[in-house]
């Protein structure tokens, strides 16, 4: 079996089967693609069902002397077992060399977040006399107000606001939907859009049911999102690195420390697991020490 045939199937199963993103489904193959990379340079020439955990343990090496960090090599790892499980399903190998294979361990990094103050300076930032204004308004209030994903937000859908009973659907990884509450800035925020500004924007046809258009009338991409909230933060004077997953983050942050159920946050996030959440239980730990520093009699 040559590669570049196994990994055409493994798109399309991984498209069909796992009913993945695009790009989910880019991001695996690339991975595998590396591994590809890899075989093609050995001595002896290596197909998919050829390589062995010895040769993958060496492949871990390879990728490491690459430069690459804990975090790309885990990601990569996880891609190279999927795959594998793949070929073991579809009986175009009979043992799957990823088995017994350890990945790297991983320090988990508390994620950049904003204050409740920095967020109010940067949506007050925005120019409101512009269209465009109204709209990015709009989008950092949903953003920071619903915890969303750049790439859920660029794909919000009128059909799916329910504004009247204050509910967003999402649709998140893996074509999943949830339920996410919305509060009143948001729904105030995205009324003048949708009712003030978007009316006016020739729509480009297939995009009609888009929530956030340019002024062309495209879906907006999420670089361009990326932007404006690096905009902002120059005019607002922010010290921080920031991007959109940045008021992902504030939201659960901001949650947490206010007393929020970790399960009711996992489910507003569209975390499969309750440990992927349990991050914002340290940063809660980090703010609770600096209140007790800054207020406790004896500290």
């Amino acid at each position: 079996m040559d590669w570049q045939s196994a990994i055409k199937g493994f798109k399309a199963y991984l498209r069909l089967e796992r009913a993945l993103s695009e790009n989910s489904i880019e991001a695996y193959s690339r991975d595998i693609e590396k591994l590809y990379q890899f075989a093609d340079i050995q001595a002896i020439k290596l197909y998919p069902e050829s390589i062995t955990l010895n040769h993958l343990r060496l492949f871990i090496e390879w990728i490491i002397e690459l430069g690459m960090i804990p975090s790309s090599q885990a990601r990569i790892l996880s891609g190279v077992k999927a795959f594998y499980k793949y070929l073991l399903m579809e009986d175009l190998i009979k043992i799957d060399p990823s088995e017994l294979l350890e990945s790297p361990k991983i320090q988990r990094k508390l994620p950049d977040t904003l204050s409740i103050d920095e967020v109010n300076k940067l949506i007050d930032a925005i120019d409101l006399s512009k269209p465009e204004g109204g709209r990015n308004k709009a989008i950092l209030e949903v953003l920071y107000g619903c915890g969303l994903r750049v790439s859920e937000l660029t794909e919000l859908k009128l059909s799916n606001l329910y504004l009247d009973i204050e509910f967003i659907k999402v649709v998140g990884k893996g074509s999943k939907e949830r339920l996410v509450p919305i509060g009143g800035s948001a729904i105030k925020a995205l009324k003048i859009w949708i009712e003030s500004i978007r009316v006016h924007i020739p729509i480009k046809k297939g995009e009609e049911d888009l929530v956030f258009l340019n002024r062309r009338g495209s879906r907006l991409s999420r670089i361009y999102i990326f932007m404006v909230i690096k905009e902002l933060a120059q005019i607002t004077n922010l010290n921080k690195t920031i991007s959109p997953h940045t008021f992902r983050h504030s939201f659960a942050t901001h949650l947490v420390e206010g007393g929020a159920d970790l399960r009711a946050v996992q489910e507003m996030l569209g975390h499969e697991s309750i440990t992927t959440t349990e991050i914002y239980t340290h940063l809660d730990r980090e703010y609770l020490k600096g209140t007790i520093i800054q207020y406790h009699p004896r500290s």
